[in-house]
């Protein structure tokens, strides 16, 4: 394996850029969920997520959004509360639930998957489409080589 770090400055590590750019894009993408959804970033990651792939249970949701299962359920609770997003009894686990977008869920998904595809455009608008292609086959490389190695979010 290639040595990454030889001779290179901490501010040209990958980590580092990486970091710098999630910390730059996310800190918009914050203030755009709450001002267009009126959802926090975590809870709309949620509602797309239940949108996207749903019914969820609350295990699915958290690997799907990327979150704890903490931070999942309190997010699925949250979107119970506002009409977002019902609880339904698992069909399979009777003492499990699995959650799905309500009518007016998926009025707000919508929003969100709107907002998704603008950040999208605004964060990589300025790569072409063989660029685009390329950083998707290797985030692709790069996630399937962190599971593997055991990097995802703590339950």
């Amino acid at each position: 394996m290639p040595r990454l770090l030889t001779g290179v400055s901490l501010d040209r590590t990958f980590t580092y850029r990486l970091h710098l750019l999630h910390k730059v894009t996310d800190l918009e993408s914050q203030r755009a969920y709450v001002e267009e959804t009126g959802l926090s970033i975590g809870d709309g990651r949620c509602l797309s997520a239940v949108g996207a792939f749903g019914p969820l249970s609350v295990n699915d949701l958290a690997r799907a959004a990327n979150l704890t299962k903490g931070q999942a359920s309190r997010s699925a609770q949250y979107l119970v509360e506002q009409g977002l997003v019902r609880k339904d009894n698992d069909a399979e686990d009777g003492r499990g639930v699995v959650l799905a977008l309500t009518a007016s869920g998926r009025k707000s998904w919508q929003k969100v998957i709107d907002l998704v595809e603008r950040r999208n455009q605004e964060i990589f608008g300025c790569l072409d489409d063989e660029d685009l292609a390329t950083l998707s086959r290797l985030l692709d490389r790069l996630n399937a080589h962190a599971a593997d190695e055991g990097g995802t979010p703590e339950e």
